[in-house]
Formats: structure tokens, C-alpha cells, sequence
């Protein structure tokens, strides 16, 4: 597990400059916001949210219990109750969003893009589950039918995020595409699933990328750059950084029973994977061919 002053240090740096402005936006909008004081000051709430998908605990009740209130106490002398302490952890969601930008990568002309299921229940319990509904849909993965979300991100070739987004799992693929893209530039590297020969031209026309995918079967051929087929098969990293996020990063689980807990969650994984010292990379290959 990485260390935790070292952690802390970044997201207090981060909350000494965000909390001023946080602060003067609530007050701009000429409402009247509670501002009950805590014994724990925002800067250790997130440190141990997002230590805990840093950790190798499945349940987040057991890490508190069992790790934070019995070994580090020392470190946060204010430590409430567990069902105290999950009462605050809604109000997180936009500092997390926000550090979570932050915690973004430069876009270095060479990007991946892919999407991943999100399940939310057992396809069996989808007729009883409630706390999703009308937010989650019924998607088609590779692997077969599943009901959630879907997670789309967009990597570079160094493993880092540069973009995410959250769609219901009915949505298509493609549709997401642009706005996931308005920032970056060069080229993005795709499966067969975002094949779309207007979207290829919107992003061109618009926003100057290059969209290059693999083709389908009995789909005319076409001449393409050496360096370009050798990072379309490269494109593994992404689905590699999406096992990582799911199984070590723990954003996936059917225990929710809030909506907003379900997005603190998911945020605080994506955070712990942009602190991973060591992420999937091709940037060995990336050198190889510009030298």
C-alpha cells in the first residue's frame, strides 16, 4: 500500500487551494449553506476514502474498522463513528471530481479510448433492484448481457487518464466520443465498436483528431501508417487499465445503496489508480518508433 503522509500531503495541497474558492462560489450563489464544523477536516476524509481502494479490504465498513480506528488513530485523532462518518461522505463528491480532474495526465498526441461495464446487480436481482432505477439500463458486452453503467475512458500512452464519463449501459458507444475528446489532439486509438465513418470526419473537421480503429471483417482495406498499426495493437492498455480499475481499484460492486455513494466510489477508484506509481504503458514502444 503506498504511503499515507504521502498521500495526504497531495490532496491537502490540493484542499488549501480548493476549499477557498469552493467557499466563495457557495457564498456568490446567495444561499444559506450549513457549515457545521468536523472533527476531521476534508483533507483527512478523502485521504481515507481513497486510501481505502488503495488497500486490499473488499468491504469499505471492515477497512474503517478494522485499519483505520485500530492502527491509525494516531494519524487522525478526530475519528468518528463508521455510520457517522458514511453520513459525510456524500458531500465529497464534488472536491473528489474536482481532485480528480487534477489528478489527470497531459495529452501527448497518442491517446486509447474504450469502454467497460459497470454492474450494479446480478442479472438475476435486476426485477428487485430499486436503488438504480431509471438511472442504470440493460448493455451488451463482449462477455454478454449485463444492467448498470458504462465507464468510457481515455488514456495515453503512459497509462494516465485524461477523460471519463458515465452513461447508462444502453448507450452507444460512439455517442460519448466528442465531448470525451474536446480537449485532446492527435490521434485516438479505438476497437471495431467506434467504426463510424461521421464520426471519424466530425472529429476531424471539429476538433482536428485523427480516429483509427481496427476493421471489421469483409470491410475494404485500406493503406495505413506503420507506426499507426503498431499502436493499434497496443491498444490492449486500455483494457488492461480498465482490469486494474475493477479488481485492485475496486470501482465495481453491487452493494450500493445510495447513488451518490455509488459515484464517491467510483471517483475514489479512478484517484487511487492515477496515484499508482506503476500504471500500464507503451511508451517504450511510443520511443522505439520516433527514434
Amino acid at each position: 500500500m503506498p504511503s499515507l503522509e504521502a498521500l495526504f500531503c497531495h490532496v491537502d495541497d490540493f484542499c488549501r487551494r480548493f476549499e477557498p474558492l469552493w467557499q466563495q462560489q457557495l457564498l456568490a450563489d446567495g444561499l444559506r449553506h450549513r457549515r457545521r464544523p468536523r472533527r476531521l477536516c476534508l483533507s483527512e476524509i478523502l485521504t481515507i476514502l481513497i486510501a481505502f481502494h488503495q488497500s486490499a479490504y473488499r468491504h469499505f465498513k471492515a477497512f474503517y474498522t478494522e485499519m483505520v480506528c485500530a492502527y491509525w488513530r494516531s494519524a487522525f485523532p478526530g475519528l468518528v463513528s463508521y455510520p457517522r462518518f458514511v453520513e459525510w461522505m456524500p458531500s465529497t463528491l464534488l472536491p473528489l471530481s474536482t481532485y480528480l480532474r487534477h489528478c489527470f495526465g497531459p495529452c501527448t498526441g497518442i491517446s486509447f479510448i474504450d469502454s467497460t461495464p459497470l454492474h450494479v446487480c446480478h442479472v438475476r436481482r435486476v426485477h428487485a433492484h430499486k436503488v438504480f432505477a431509471g438511472l442504470a439500463a440493460w448493455g451488451k458486452s463482449s462477455v454478454g448481457w449485463f444492467y448498470g453503467f458504462k465507464l468510457h475512458l481515455v488514456v495515453n500512452e503512459r497509462g494516465e487518464l485524461l477523460a471519463m464519463t458515465l452513461t447508462p449501459g444502453n448507450t452507444d458507444d460512439r455517442k460519448p466520443v466528442p465531448e470525451l475528446l474536446k480537449d485532446l489532439h492527435g490521434k485516438v486509438f479505438g476497437d471495431r465498436g467506434y467504426i463510424s465513418g461521421k464520426l471519424g470526419r466530425q472529429l476531424r473537421e471539429d476538433l482536428g483528431i485523427a480516429l483509427i480503429t481496427k476493421l471489421r471483417r469483409k470491410m475494404t482495406n485500406r493503406l495505413m501508417v506503420m507506426t499507426d498499426k503498431l499502436l493499434l495493437r497496443k491498444r490492449g492498455i486500455i483494457e488492461a487499465i480498465n482490469d486494474q480499475l475493477k479488481n485492485i481499484s475496486q470501482i465495481e460492486h453491487t452493494r450500493h445503496r445510495s447513488e451518490v455513494n455509488f459515484l464517491v466510489n467510483l471517483v475514489c477508484g479512478l484517484i487511487a489508480y492515477c496515484h499508482k506509481p506503476n500504471k500500464p504503458s507503451v511508451a517504450s514502444d511510443v520511443d522505439l518508433l520516433s527514434a
